[in-house]
């Protein structure tokens, strides 16, 4: 059974937090952290927070090194309109938009049989 952690309103866009995801859906947690420790985008540190979180759920530490990561996507939030200052008493328009990111982790050995 996986176990999911999510972090909602995070302050980055939803697109470069996928470009992460990407890198570690389907890997085991140990090498997850490690690609997401080198990985220099802002978008790796919100991820690996999230990932310690889904281990952290799963409730045995034992376990870490049979877990990888199940699912890890990434969905819209709320755009936050924000004006700028612009000559002529005129404002430009600019969105801060933030996401959702969600990471499950299930055991390797949960499908091994024998």
């Amino acid at each position: 059974m996986a176990t999911k952690a999510i972090a909602r309103f995070v302050r980055l866009g939803p697109r470069k937090v996928g470009q992460v995801l990407d890198l570690i859906r389907g890997k085991g947690v140990l090498e997850a952290y490690q690609i997401l420790r080198f990985n220099p985008r802002q978008a790796a540190k919100a991820v690996e927070k999230v990932l310690k979180s889904a281990v952290a759920n799963a409730r045995s530490p034992a376990e870490e090194p049979n877990l990888y990561v199940a699912e890890a996507y990434v969905g819209q939030g709320p755009v936050l309109k924000r004006v700028s200052p612009r000559a002529m008493g005129r404002g430009a328009m600019y969105r801060r938009k933030t996401c959702h990111i969600y990471i499950a982790v299930e055991n390797r050995k949960a499908f091994a049989r024998g």
